[in-house]
This record gives C-alpha cells, sequence and structure tokens, in this order.
C-alpha cells in the first residue's frame, strides 16, 4: 500500500473592499491602461480597517472545512503560508488554529512570499507521508496592501488581499502510480544571492514596518525561466510531460509572466487557470485562490493533472504535481 496526500476539500475568501484600477487612479500616478498592458490586472481586494490576515486565512479555512464536509476537531496540524503575519509572533496559524476552534494538533507558519503556498504543500505532503499528520489544512493568506509604498506606481498596483485553503489527507493506494490521486511530485529552490530584487525594506534591522521593494525586469527574467525549469522537474519526477497536463495553476503575478511560462513550456493559454485580472498577485494566496476558483468554474474537475508553481522573494520557487 502507497500513501498519497490527498486533496479533501477547498475555499477560498475575499474581503469585501474592491479596489479597481479606476480607483487607484485616483491615489497613484497610473491609469487603468498602464496596469493593464503591463500586468493584467483589473481589480483587487484590499482588507478593511481591523481586518487582518489571520481572519482571512480563518475564513477560507472553514470554506474548505466546509467543502470536505469536516470539522477543525477533524484536523492534526496546520500550515499557513504568509509573509504578513499579524504579528510578529505568535504564528498566524495558531491564532486561526484559535479561530477555528481546533484544540488538538498543532500550527506554524511557513514563510517563502509568493512561493510560500508551494512549500507550505510540499511540508503538508511530508508531515502526511511520514506519518506525523492524518489531515492538515494548507492556507495561502496576505494582506499585501498593508505594505504598499503608494508613492512607488510600479508596485502598488500590482497587490491585493485574500486567503486560500485546501484540506489534504493520507489515502491509501494500492497502486503507488502516477495514476493515484494527491501529490504526486514536489521540487523546491532558493538562491539567497538575488534578495535585493523582491524584498521589504522594514523588520527587526529597522524597526519599522517596511515597503515591498521589487527590480521587476530582472524579476520577470528570474520568473519565467524558473518557474518553466521546475514545473517541468516536477513533472519528470512524476513521470509526465507538459502534454500531460490537464491543467497549468501558477502564481498568479502578472499575466505576462504566465503567459511567457506557459508558451516556455509549450502549453496552450487555454490549458492556465487564470485569475489575476480579478485579484492581482496576492502572494501565498494566489495559488489556492486559483485552485478554489478554477474548481468554481468548473475547469479543475476530478482527476484532472495539474502543475502549480510559483517564485517569489529570497529568491524562492517550485512546482507541485497533483492529481485532483
Amino acid at each position: 500500500m502507497t500513501i498519497r496526500a490527498v486533496v479533501a476539500g477547498i475555499g477560498h475568501y475575499l474581503p469585501q473592499n474592491i479596489v479597481t484600477n479606476a480607483d487607484l487612479e485616483k491615489i497613484v500616478d497610473t491609469s487603468d491602461e498602464w496596469i493593464k498592458s503591463r500586468s493584467g490586472i483589473e481589480r483587487r481586494h484590499f482588507v478593511a480597517k481591523g481586518e487582518t490576515t489571520s481572519d482571512l486565512a480563518a475564513a477560507a479555512a472553514r470554506a474548505a472545512l466546509l467543502d470536505a464536509n469536516l470539522s477543525a476537531g477533524d484536523i492534526d496540524a496546520i500550515v499557513l503560508a504568509t509573509s504578513t503575519a499579524d504579528l510578529t509572533f505568535p504564528s498566524a496559524a495558531t491564532m486561526v488554529q484559535a479561530k477555528i476552534g481546533m484544540r488538538q494538533g498543532f500550527a506554524f507558519d511557513v514563510q517563502a512570499v509568493c512561493a510560500g503556498f508551494i512549500y507550505a504543500l510540499s511540508t503538508a505532503n511530508a508531515l502526511i507521508l511520514s506519518g506525523q499528520a492524518k489531515r492538515v489544512l494548507v492556507i495561502g493568506a496576505e494582506s499585501f496592501s498593508k505594505l504598499m509604498d503608494w508613492q512607488d506606481r510600479t508596485t502598488s498596483v500590482l497587490f491585493g488581499d485574500g486567503a486560500g485553503a485546501l484540506v489534504l489527507e493520507a489515502e491509501e493506494t494500492a497502486t503507488g502510480t502516477n495514476k493515484d490521486r494527491g501529490i504526486l511530485a514536489t521540487d523546491l529552490h532558493s538562491d539567497g544571492q538575488f534578495s535585493d530584487l523582491l524584498y521589504v525594506d522594514g523588520g527587526t534591522s529597522t524597526g519599522t514596518t517596511g515597503f515591498l521593494r521589487m527590480q521587476g525586469k530582472e524579476v520577470f527574467r528570474h520568473a519565467v525561466e524558473k518557474l518553466a525549469q521546475t514545473a517541468h522537474a516536477a513533472l519528470e519526477k512524476a513521470g509526465f510531460g507538459a502534454n500531460d497536463v490537464d491543467w497549468i495553476v501558477p502564481h498568479q503575478a502578472n499575466l505576462r509572466i504566465i503567459s511567457a511560462t506557459a508558451q516556455r513550456m509549450g502549453v496552450e493559454m487555454e490549458r492556465v487557470v487564470v485569475t489575476v485580472q480579478d485579484h492581482g498577485n496576492t502572494s501565498a494566496a494566489s495559488i489556492p485562490l486559483a485552485l478554489s476558483v478554477g474548481v468554481a468554474r468548473g475547469q479543475i474537475k476530478r482527476g484532472d493533472l495539474l502543475v502549480t508553481e510559483a517564485i517569489g522573494g529570497g529568491l524562492a520557487w517550485g512546482a507541485v504535481v497533483l492529481r485532483w
């Protein structure tokens, strides 16, 4: 018998405050045409005053539990990917644990910026395969609007807030082949020599929260190359090629990056789940958001083969291959 980590339920949450490109024109030296031509983004959601990352994460977690027909008491662990936790500590994951009424198990955060959900999914998979947990809530949640420098039009128009969550559970399979449902392969990387390409200029070293800073052209160049490479590597580990994939579910950073990566992989855009136009770049939340929306749209169906990939500050990047 082989154990696989299988998706049992999925859900997401978006703050009620929708901010369009036209809204941003009133506070930033920008235009709807400029934003759409460079990113494909048309609108994004921002948290309300007093609304926190753990609030978003807890709402997404409840939706995933409902979809899985499970309660908080059925969960052994929470792995939450975020770069915008409510506080320096304790972790946002433990706050979610309290908010959903989970009184057992353990919870912790993973910080790999936009690649965070890939890292969290890989970590949850390892927990299940090692027997440390049978069911894991894997969450990506961000409030990036709180890190924006509204004098910097090149970054402030790109990001949004939101959360997505899924329940991974151990499932025994008699075959142990790549025809199984669940996570079939993971591929993780980082290279700290590129940390100055995308970072927040605050923290314990400055005593400030800081603002997001990005060298956009360099990030674009690294993103397309590394995302295609890691997706192919994960597919090869799982015994597949790009032609076998039903859906690519990429980190929703920028439509040009998504398109260029798909082209480099030799996959037509009709097989790519795209939500960036509605959410902007929600960092670690973007992949679970896209997965949840893809299921709700009727795109992603049980048995479909997916590859999901992301790159973020660090630089950190990776991919996961799973059968839905």
